[in-house]
């Protein structure tokens, strides 16, 4: 059960709205052929020399129509459907629709946008880095809950699988093994008898890919035990069984502040051959300096843990944001040792974009 939002967008010569009365009559004649019970309740001439009609029809449904003399025609047309109901207007009454509209206002383009689902169970909606709109075939909500530190959800979509979102970001979902194998560079990193750190990775998939490849150990720091317990039953086509035990022959998972850990190894003067992080992605705005804060602190303090030849393995953000990665190799610049970089790109099936990673190491 939603609101459903439909949109058709016209665009038209600002002519036709010089005889408002004309075009008033001839779009509500047009709206009445394909909306049963159409009746008008607002007609208004706008300051900006536009027009505006509002009408009521089949269902309860609420037409508004917008006229913008910049030579733009706007109508939304929207309604509650219960899971029971049909549509109100089928994919072939729209195209008709906007057919029959755009013969009529002479529309040198026109779009017909499918239902917008709002106010639902289910959220269709994620965003991409660059705040685009993603709508994905969600189907179920498997797992939710408030942890101390975000919302956790599960949900399942047709075609990706099962997805963890954290607080209404895709993490991962079932089909995207090419994050992971990007993040880690499978086939290009020998991780065998090798000492790792995972900060984050709450989701189990990094730990379950890099013990394939026979590592002394891998030590995982999360902060988030809701995390892990949702992924432990949901998310197991990725992360296996690594979540059912905090400790295994070869790894180990410590729940906590990752930088208190990072901190312990400090004192007991461990190093490792890689740390990854799998925490926050950075931010698209250089606003956000708390966050910005925050990742060049943990670089910081991961080298100090971190063998004179080891690599600092991170996701970053879509390259649909190529100013948000700019930042980020502009705060690499300022760490307190100087060090060098590579990049690998990958698109992400849940993302529906491409994604950008990186690989750090000190400057020799």
């Amino acid at each position: 059960m939603a609101v459903n939002t439909i949109l058709l967008d016209f665009c038209v010569d600002r002519s036709i709205f010089e005889n408002d009365q004309k075009t008033e009559e001839s779009i509500t004649k047009v709206l009445a052929n394909h909306i049963a019970q159409l009746s008008k309740i607002a007609s208004r001439q706008m300051d900006d020399g536009g027009i505006l009609l509002v009408y009521t029809g089949h269902r309860g449904c609420t037409v508004n129509v917008r006229g913008f003399v910049e030579g733009i025609l706007s109508i939304s047309i929207e309604y509650f459907r219960k899971a029971s109901d049909e549509e109100l207007i089928t994919f072939k009454q729209k195209k008709s629709l906007e057919a029959a509209l755009s013969k009529l206002l002479d529309s040198a383009r026109s779009k017909v946008f499918p239902p917008i689902k709002r106010g639902g169970p289910i959220d269709f909606y994620l965003n991409s880095s660059d705040e685009r709109i993603l709508e994905y075939d969600i189907d179920n909500v498997l797992f939710e809950e408030q942890s101390p530190y975000q919302k956790v959800q599960i949900v399942h979509a047709g075609t990706i699988g099962n997805m963890l979102v954290l607080d209404g970001l895709q993490n991962l979902a079932s089909k995207d093994l090419i994050y992971t194998e990007t993040l880690m560079q499978r086939g290009k990193e020998d991780y065998r008898n090798k000492e790792i750190i995972i900060l984050g990775g709450g989701d189990g998939a990094l730990l379950y890919e890099l013990l394939k490849e026979s590592p002394k150990l891998v030590l995982m720091f999360e902060l988030d035990e809701v995390v892990i317990r949702g992924c432990r039953t949901h998310m197991r086509e990725v992360c296996g069984d690594v979540l059912d035990n905090l400790k295994g022959p070869n790894y180990e998972i410590i729940l906590g502040d990752c930088m208190k850990s990072l901190d312990v190894m400090i004192k007991e003067g461990r190093k490792f051959d890689y740390v990854f992080g799998d925490l926050t992605d950075v931010p698209v705005s250089d606003e956000e300096h708390e966050t910005w804060s925050f990742i060049k602190d943990i670089i910081n303090i991961s080298l100090k843990v971190m063998k004179p030849e080891a690599k600092y393995m991170t996701h970053c953000c879509g390259i649909a944001c190529p100013n948000a990665l700019k930042s980020f190799e502009e705060h690499l610049k300022k760490l307190d040792e100087p060090v060098e970089f590579s990049t690998d790109v990958a698109l992400i099936p849940s993302f529906l974009e491409f994604w950008q990673f990186y690989q750090i190491w000190r400057k020799v």
